[in-house]
């Protein structure tokens, strides 16, 4: 395929109740609208549609709604753990078709790389030895193809107190094993609730906001943002380079953020 078109839903935070609301959202019309949104978008159908964590709300019921939403759509699923999954039960509740949880999988050009940063306990994330192993080997094993590199947790500082002490705490290692490869063209994450965009040693960094709430940018102190749900597109190219947008579910012309990316 010339070109390897995504759709990211993340922070959907489901649970077993179809109406249990969070942060004044009921979280699992939220999601439906989201997706309702995207299939009348020109973006759908994607190749790949990739939920990076927080799939639900410390309630593993709430998984029986993520495969009735996301497992006849009739494509693959990628997914990874938030810190209010559990990992184990997750990859329990989803060792389905269509879904992948953590790993990679290949994609004509693209390798889409699904790491787990989850803390047992924490709000905040880690990396594992074992996981930075596999990313290691993941990015050194793609055999020529661009990889994407997906995670909950933020890799960098967001400028929000609050936030950033819920980051990925050992995000220095994180990139030193991205350092060491040239065919990483982006990072991209969920957690944040927010959307945010930046280049790291030619590295695309995106930011995903949720299906559900979002936080005040900058912020100190925790605030819930009055932006609606949204979702992000992204548009891989054979070269490398990548076309990327978030989509507001209210608002989406008026509130969406369109940028490109030349290859690194």
């Amino acid at each position: 395929m010339s070109v390897l078109r995504l759709i990211q839903f993340t922070d959907p935070h489901l649970y077993g109740s179809e109406t249990e609301t969070l942060r004044g959202i009921a979280t699992l019309p939220a999601l439906k609208v989201a997706l309702a949104d995207a299939r009348q978008s020109t973006a759908w159908p994607p190749d790949v549609v990739l939920v990076t964590g927080d799939l639900v709300q410390d309630d593993p019921s709430g998984y029986v709604h993520i495969r009735r939403v996301f497992g006849h759509l009739g494509m693959p699923v990628l997914c990874i753990p938030g810190n209010h999954d559990d990992p184990a039960v997750m990859r329990r509740e989803l060792r389905v078709d269509p879904f992948t949880v953590g790993g990679y999988r290949d994609f004509g050009a693209w390798r889409v790389v699904l790491l787990d940063s989850t803390l047992p306990g924490s709000a905040s994330g880690r990396l594992s030895d074992r996981t930075l192993a596999q990313l290691e080997e993941a990015l050194s094993t793609a055999e020529g193809r661009h990889c994407l590199v997906t995670l909950h947790h933020h890799p960098i500082a967001m400028s929000s107190r609050w936030l950033d002490r819920v980051g990925l705490e050992n995000a220095e290692e994180f990139f030193n094993v991205v350092d060491r490869h040239d065919n990483v063209r982006a990072i991209v994450w969920g957690h944040v609730h927010q959307a945010y965009e930046g280049m790291r040693k030619n590295v695309r960094l995106l930011a995903t906001p949720s299906t559900c709430a979002q936080f005040v940018p900058h912020a100190d102190e925790f605030a819930v943002d009055r932006r609606p749900p949204a979702y992000r597109t992204l548009e891989l190219q054979s070269d490398g380079s990548l076309l990327t947008e978030v989509m507001w579910v209210e608002k989406r012309v008026a509130g969406s953020s369109h940028s490109v990316s030349s290859a690194a």
